[in-house]
């Protein structure tokens, strides 16, 4: 008789050990499907994010450009004439310089246009603080050597830049500002009055899509490690 219930006794140990060992195979499967389960729906959100964002560049991409020849088109041949007249009018009106921007775009030149735009932006300064973050940035962007839209200075005007960086007034940039005006009105408007973008536009035609590069997002002080703030500025 008690050899029978130590017999039992092993066997119930056994099942004992049985259950224990079939829960944790079982278990440890589960963990694992879970775990195949995150790694897939993870791989799926991220290719639905990258075909969001193929989509919304794709539709950016076609409005801007359509948006560009569909306000061009309400430009009227008077208006476009007088661009002719001289540079200064045609800077002077916003849809003159919209299309001389589009055209330096189409020479892969509109650093020029954007740091005169950038330079008329910065004389308007008024608090210290904001023309010391406004100069810096002019700086980085388009006169340091290397800068991502370096302009084309003479070595002694840059280095007149580069000196006075660090206490900038509101002339600071005004020698540069002018050397970029003068080669802008001398080289790239007299192409520009050439151009099939403006003579479309004086004759009264469609305006023809062109090739254009996409635009970065909209330069901010905040593209450099030194200078704090949230405000962009330009184009």
């Amino acid at each position: 008789m008690e050899t029978s219930l130590f017999f039992f006794s092993q066997l119930n140990m056994c099942e004992s050990r049985e259950k224990t060992f079939f829960k944790l195979i079982h278990g440890s499967g589960k963990e694992e499907t879970r775990k195949e389960e995150k790694i897939r729906s993870k791989e799926k959100r991220n290719r639905l994010s990258l075909l969001v964002q193929k989509l919304e560049f794709h539709e950016e991409t076609h409005s801007s450009r359509s948006g560009h020849l569909a306000q061009e088109r309400r430009i009227s041949p008077a208006e476009a004439v007088m661009w002719g007249e001289s540079f200064e009018k045609l800077l002077s009106h916003k849809d003159g310089l919209k299309t001389f921007t589009r055209f330096l775009k189409t020479e892969f030149s509109e650093e020029n246009i954007e740091f005169w735009i950038a330079c008329e932006d910065f004389k308007k300064s008024k608090d210290p603080q904001q023309i010391l973050l406004k100069a810096k940035t002019i700086y980085e962007k388009f006169i340091r050597s290397d800068a991502p839209q370096e302009v084309n200075l003479d070595f002694h005007t840059k280095e007149v830049i580069t000196k006075n960086i660090t206490q900038p007034t509101l002339q600071c940039f005004e020698a540069a500002q002018s050397r970029v005006y003068q080669l802008m009105e001398q080289d790239s408007y007299t192409r520009f009055l050439k151009s099939d973008i403006y003579l479309d536009l004086v004759e009264g035609r469609p305006q023809r899509a062109t090739n254009l590069r996409r635009r970065s997002r909209s330069f901010t002080y905040n593209d450099f490690q030194d200078v704090k703030s949230d405000v962009a500025i330009w184009l």
